[in-house]
């Protein structure tokens, strides 16, 4: 499997699954690396591992298509096969997305859905948490789609919590789950014990059968009401459990 990424900054994902792959613990070719940040440790990476790397951008493309247009060939012109994003920034654009459909893998810093969407990356990811006052956090492999952390999950794993953590401290750990799952989660991939079109059938068979009607989500509210009215759901019991 040939793999292109695409990060923003440090790379850090990146390296752990290029490491994985000269180490033969995962059996990809890392073929390709976009930035669009030019002082990216990303390239710099890129750089040392002698693989070819570019720097895509507003600044490189100031208009959208052209840009996406411009990633679209890198990847291809290099047999890219799975897209990876480490950390990067951008938006991917339609025609992108539209070439490489169920073949675009994130990683989140948190258990999505929560704690995803717009303004949720990096170090705001972790204050979010600790403001939240959850007890656990994770990391998550997903596809990719139109919106932003949206895609059908592949991979979750929990980080708890601990007393005194500070955004930094969490980002820390969790980082080292994000690099350890990232390469677990591609070697899966690879093996063919995930099935990439699978997921990505899934949930579109969901969403026909919630347009259709066939999965009456205002009927499941109302039938949770009536459960929590008539005791069958019992909050105290679950708030203990919590």
């Amino acid at each position: 499997m040939r793999l292109g990424f695409l990060a923003s900054h440090g790379g850090s994902n990146m390296q752990a699954i290029i490491d994985a792959c000269r180490r033969g613990r995962l059996d990809a070719e890392p073929c390709v690396v976009i930035s669009n940040n030019s002082r990216s440790g990303a390239l710099r990476r890129a750089d040392a591992a002698d693989i070819p790397s570019y720097h895509l951008s507003e600044r490189t493309h100031p208009d959208g298509d052209a840009l996406d247009r411009a990633i679209l060939d890198a990847l291809e012109r290099h047999g890219v096969s799975l897209v990876v994003l480490g950390g990067y920034m951008r938006k991917l654009g339609p025609a992108t997305i539209s070439r490489f459909r169920s073949r675009i893998v994130n990683v989140h810093p948190a258990l999505l859905p929560k704690f995803g969407g717009r303004g949720f990356y990096g170090k705001a990811v972790h204050e979010a948490v600790l403001a939240s006052g959850d007890r656990v956090t994770g990391a998550t492999i997903h596809l990719v789609d139109e919106q932003i952390d949206h895609g059908p999950i592949i991979a979750q794993r929990e980080v708890q919590v601990l007393d005194g953590d500070r955004a930094d401290t969490l980002a820390e750990r969790v980082s080292a789950v994000e690099h350890r799952l990232y390469v677990a989660t591609l070697r899966r991939i690879v093996s063919g014990d995930i099935d990439l079109d699978a997921l990505w059938q899934a949930r579109r068979r969901r969403r026909r059968r919630i347009v259709s009607g066939y999965i009456d989500l205002d009927a499941r509210r109302q039938a949770r009401r009536r459960r929590i009215v008539s005791g069958y759901i019992d909050l105290d019991a679950l708030g203990r459990s919590q």
